[in-house]
């Protein structure tokens, strides 16, 4: 177990961000707390790479309605709303990566009136005046909504990143992604270290 979670921070630090993610995707329920301990204390920067590696994952552990693809080929798109934190990296991330059978596309919105299309949204802190204005235009959408600050996640974000003690930790709001129609994969549920469950304070 060990060995293979020191596989995949080599694989980081080396730059082999393929086969980091494949292992990391292996690792998620039992070992990324591990991993990700370990970006989380080089700074914002590897912070964001870890959350990138996490988009990835979610990619592959949730399940969308037939209705939210236009076909059997439509590509699942990640997208960011608002200020970008990731640069370049989650569009290296996912380069070339398919989640069941789907090719990956990262696309960026300048406000929410734009998404028109996406299964991921990852909800920058550079919107923080419109969390409740950014809910409302999503709601009812098969949209995995993330964020990573806490105005959107009381509005009602299904994923909240959490940096606590040098760990990327997740907070899963299940009530507001089964309203949505997703389901979210046991496999991702599984790790409690990892994994709070919680439903939206107001």
């Amino acid at each position: 177990m060990f060995m293979a979670l020191n596989t995949a921070q080599a694989h980081l630090r080396t730059g082999s961000w393929s086969r980091a993610l494949k292992v990391a995707s292996f690792l998620l329920a039992s070992l990324l707390g591990g991993l990700v301990t370990e970006a989380a204390e080089r700074g914002p920067v590897r912070e964001y790479q870890v959350k990138a590696v996490f988009l990835y994952n979610f990619a592959q552990f949730v399940e969308w309605p037939a209705g939210a693809f236009e076909s059997h080929s439509s590509p699942l798109v990640i997208g960011i709303l608002g200020q970008d934190p990731f640069g370049a990296f989650l569009d290296q991330t996912i380069e070339g990566e398919r989640a069941n059978g789907r090719p990956l596309v990262v696309t960026r919105f300048r406000n929410v009136g734009e998404v028109q299309q996406g299964h991921i949204l990852f909800v920058s802190g550079s919107e923080g005046g419109r969390a409740e204005q950014i809910a409302a235009a999503l709601k009812g959408r098969s949209i995995l909504t993330v964020c990573d600050w806490e105005g959107f996640a009381r509005a009602g974000a299904m994923v909240r990143f959490m940096t606590e003690r040098s760990r990327v930790r997740l907070r899963i709001n299940l009530e507001s992604a089964k309203a949505a129609g997703l389901n979210i994969s046991s496999k991702l549920l599984r790790s409690a270290e990892s994994v709070t469950l919680e439903k939206t304070s107001r």
